[in-house]
């Protein structure tokens, strides 16, 4: 087995990482990434929501003294609580104001903090496990529609403060008439409790669904974009598209809806218990204690703004709990399940390879599969060499790359580089002295310099550099056919932006592969598929007698080369045949010819195509 590290978790390790960390030290943790990012503006914003609170409390208070002041005929009382009343309203709407504007900044500014948290979370991930995991990417799914609006996380929690604050003043003007006034609160619990509960109910309902909603957003793309547009229309699967869209909706809604509605009735429950209470209150203060007409005034208007301030407090803690909270603890999540898989080993990765890459005993299982995709794979790939891969669809060649390259750990078995374990090099380190193109390669929508340019970020800028690695993928041609050349803007959707083929984004593709002078190892997945075989010939043999040149490889590079096409896997110093999931046949094509082998067989049955 491969030795243990921490970016190769067991599936244990994975199951418990997938549970979501508890609600308060979840909103703890990001409470206090905003106080990293903006000290000072978030400790303004939570005083000025409690500030910003007192005017309003008080305005029961003044309701009362002014009708004191009227049954007594006392002038001085009624001019002063008349002052105070439009003091409360004047310092309402000013304070509201300034908090707001304060609080919208703050919540600006952390935005992009915790945008690029989340990104930098992902991106930091050694391998990509968690993105084929239907599980965790359901929950990713749901953390970056919440990662837009988590910011309003801190504009909830301080307005929630200051609901608080206006409900325990209210509280104690009501306990400041008759002390048995205080349950008026208590009846105020069912409330609370639905409240919390509720969002809860619905948010995990809306994760049951979650595969359904993604499969409804992707027919929508399918039937609304323009790169499957020509297929929906020549097949005339709109219709289909549309009636399979609905039903995956209604699939979602129908879970959602019945936990909508089961909440709602209780809710309902709740607040017609805090009703009741509230006119058994005003009878009680007016016939039970005989309380003045300011008290009865004061409870009539402490009690309904208590209603108000009630429904205000538990529909923000309700937004904590469904929206905020519930993106807090998917945010923990990550951070958890990111730390989780932080490399503790730091073996160096060499200048140069003097022996090459071995794969011992190498086997590979994708995360929720029982299919094992390679099956104790041994194999040289010698210093300096050039080593094509081949095998039918689905026999382990990409798997075999994305092991290389560290998206994934080896279920068993290890991967030696000059001796050292694979496992025990940082992924980073190592990642920086790879290069090469993929099959499944995404296109840059840059400019045409910095789609290839990414390839080697420290020489992005570089135009020499970005031309020698255009030069290398026999790219030249498609720049020069280029409106604005290395500076033309790629993708319809910018401004000024061009479209080019899938042909040609390969092509830019390859080239940024191409990008790194010196890597350890290049890899090259498929990186012609989209090119003619006449094109892929030419280019793979230009790029393989320079390779071969004395001096052009003094680091003993090793090219790694999957191709379907046995023209160009010929020209390999080294051809390994996979299939069932294991190595059947290796050695240069003179020998496996001679072998008449696998590697033969489809020789012959592809060069019979040809003739």
């Amino acid at each position: 087995m491969s030795s243990s590290n921490a970016s190769n978790p067991s599936s244990a390790d994975l199951k418990s990482n997938a549970d979501l960390p508890n609600a308060l030290p979840a909103m703890w943790r990001a409470l206090a990434r905003g106080y990293q990012a903006e000290p000072g503006l978030l400790v303004v914003a939570f005083s000025l929501s409690l500030v910003a609170a007192i005017p309003d409390a008080l305005l029961a208070l003044w309701l009362k003294f002014l009708a004191d002041g009227l049954l007594e005929g006392n002038r001085s009382l009624v001019i002063g609580s008349s002052l105070g009343l439009g003091a409360s309203a004047t310092l309402t709407w000013a304070l509201r104001v300034v908090s707001d504007r304060t609080q919208r900044r703050f919540r600006d500014r952390v935005t992009i903090a915790l945008e690029s948290h989340v990104a930098e979370l992902q991106a930091t991930v050694a391998t990509i496990a968690h993105h084929e995991r239907p599980e965790l990417l359901d929950r990713l799914a749901v953390l970056r529609d919440q990662v837009f609006v988590l910011d309003h996380m801190y504009m909830s929690l301080f307005s929630t403060a200051g609901w608080i604050f206006r409900l325990t003043v209210t509280i104690a003007l009501l306990v400041s008439v008759h002390p048995a006034l205080v349950f008026l609160a208590a009846f105020a619990l069912p409330t609370l409790i639905t409240s919390t509960w509720r969002p809860g109910v619905e948010r995990a309902a809306e994760e049951r669904g979650a595969p359904s909603q993604r499969l409804a957003r992707h027919l929508f793309d399918i039937a609304t974009t323009a790169v499957p547009g020509k297929e929906v229309r020549v097949a005339q699967i709109g219709d289909h598209l549309v009636d399979e869209r609905q039903a995956a909706w209604e699939r979602w809604y129908a879970g959602v809806s019945a936990a909508r509605w089961t909440s709602a009735v209780w809710h309902t429950v709740g607040w017609a218990v805090y009703g009741a209470a509230f006119v058994g209150a005003v009878v009680f203060v007016a016939y039970g204690i005989r309380a003045t007409p300011g008290e009865v005034l004061l409870v009539l208007a402490a009690g309904s703004r208590l209603s108000a301030y009630l429904g205000a407090t538990v529909g923000e803690i309700g937004y904590l709990r469904g929206i905020w909270m519930d993106g807090s603890k998917r945010m923990a999540w990550l951070e958890d399940y990111a730390q989780a898989l932080v490399e503790n080993t730091n073996a160096p990765v060499p200048n140069r390879l003097e022996e090459g890459i071995r794969f011992e005993n190498v086997s590979f299982q994708y995360p929720g599969t029982d299919k094992t995709v390679l099956d104790g794979v041994n194999l040289d790939l010698k210093a300096g060499s050039i080593v094509a891969v081949v095998g039918e669809n689905g026999a382990g060649k990409s798997t075999l790359v994305k092991l290389l390259s560290r998206m994934y750990e080896p279920t068993g078995g290890r991967i030696l580089i000059d001796g050292a374990d694979l496992a025990g090099m940082r992924a980073d380190a190592w990642r920086k002295r790879l290069a090469g193109a993929f099959q499944d390669f995404f296109r840059f929508e840059f400019f045409a310099r910095q789609t290839v340019g990414v390839g080697d970020v420290p020489r992005i800028d570089d135009v020499p550099a970005v031309d020698t690695a255009v030069e290398r993928a026999g790219a030249g041609d498609l720049v020069d056919g280029l409106l604005s050349g290395l500076e033309t803007q790629l993708g319809p959707t910018w401004p000024g932006g061009v479209e080019v083929s899938f042909g040609q984004w390969q092509k830019l593709s390859l080239a940024r592969g191409f990008m790194r002078d010196n890597p350890l190892l290049l890899v090259l997945d498929e990186p012609t598929a989209a090119l003619d075989a006449e094109t892929e010939h030419a280019l793979f043999e230009r790029y393989a007698s320079a390779a071969r040149r004395d001096g052009d490889s003094p680091n003993g590079r090793i090219t790694l080369l999957v191709s379907h096409r046995f023209s160009t896997v010929r020209m390999a110093d080294r051809i390994v045949v996979l299939d069932g999931a294991r190595v059947v046949e290796a050695g240069s094509h003179a020998e496996l010819m001679a072998n008449r082998g696998q590697y033969s067989e489809l020789y012959e049955i592809q060069a019979a195509a040809y003739r």
